[in-house]
C-alpha cells in the first residue's frame, strides 16, 4: 500500500471526560511519533483555555507529546504554516464551524494538512471541517437563514455531521441532509463516536449513521 493511502484521520463526536479505552488503546497504535501536537482553534479570536478538554483526553490515554502548539490569531500565517508542516498529530477543535473554515482559507492550511504525513484528527467542529463538504444550516444551530454548503478540508470524499442530537431529531436530519447525501456520502454521529479513516479502510467506534441517497444505515462497529 502507498504512503499516500496509509494516511489516518479520526473524525471524532465529543468525549465528555476522556477517550474511551478501546479508542484509546487504537490511537496509542496509531500514534506511534510524538514529537508535536498541533491544534487548530474555531474561534480564532479567542486565547484563553482553549483545546484544554481536547489536551487533556490525550493525557488521561497517556500520549503525551514533547511539544504543544495551538494555532490562532496570535501565531503568524507562515510560522502556523511551518508548525502543520512538522506536526506529528494536526488536532481540528471543537467549537465554532465556521470560523474555523474561514481561518483555514485565511491562513491557507487545508493543502497544508492534506499534504501532511501526521496523524490527523478533529473533535465535533473540527471533524466537519476534516470532511469534504457539509451543510450549513439554522436546523443544525448555525446563525443563519439559508442553507448552504460549505467545502471542507477533503481528507476524504465524505461529509461530516459530527456532535449532534441525533437521537432526538433523526428525522429532521435525515431530511435535511437528504439533497447533499445524493452527492456525497455523509458520516453523522453524536457523543463517544469516531470514524476512524487509515488508508482504504473506513471503521467505526460508537453510533454512528451513514446517510447516502436519503436513506440512513446504522453503522456496525469496527474498533
Amino acid at each position: 500500500m502507498t504512503e499516500e493511502l496509509m494516511k489516518t484521520h479520526y473524525y471524532l463526536g465529543w468525549f465528555n471526560n476522556f477517550f474511551p479505552e478501546k479508542l484509546g488503546k487504537v490511537l496509542h497504535k496509531d500514534i506511534n511519533t510524538r514529537k508535536s501536537l498541533v491544534m487548530i482553534s474555531s474561534n480564532p479570536s479567542i486565547y484563553e483555555d482553549v483545546g484544554d478538554t481536547e489536551r487533556s483526553w490525550f493525557n488521561q490515554a497517556n500520549i503525551i507529546f514533547d511539544e504543544y502548539h495551538l494555532i490562532n490569531y496570535r501565531v503568524k500565517k507562515e510560522d502556523a504554516q511551518l508548525l502543520i508542516q512538522n506536526a506529528s498529530v494536526i488536532f481540528l477543535l471543537g467549537g465554532n464551524t465556521v470560523k474555523q473554515n474561514e481561518f483555514l482559507i485565511e491562513y491557507e492550511l487545508s493543502e497544508i494538512i492534506k499534504k501532511s504525513k501526521a496523524v490527523v484528527m478533529g473533535a465535533s467542529a473540527g471533524a466537519t471541517n476534516m470532511s469534504a463538504k457539509w451543510l450549513c444550516s439554522k436546523n443544525f444551530g448555525y446563525d443563519v437563514e439559508e442553507s448552504s454548503v460549505y467545502e471542507g478540508i477533503g481528507l476524504d470524499d465524505f461529509s461530516v455531521l459530527s456532535h449532534f442530537d441525533l437521537e432526538n431529531n433523526m428525522s429532521m436530519v435525515q431530511n435535511e441532509l437528504s439533497a447533499l447525501s445524493k452527492e456525497i456520502n455523509i458520516y453523522a454521529s453524536n457523543k463517544d463516536c469516531a470514524v476512524r479513516v487509515k488508508g482504504n479502510k473506513i471503521d467505526i467506534f460508537g453510533n454512528v449513521y451513514l446517510i447516502s441517497n436519503s436513506i440512513k444505515q446504522k453503522l456496525e462497529e469496527t474498533l
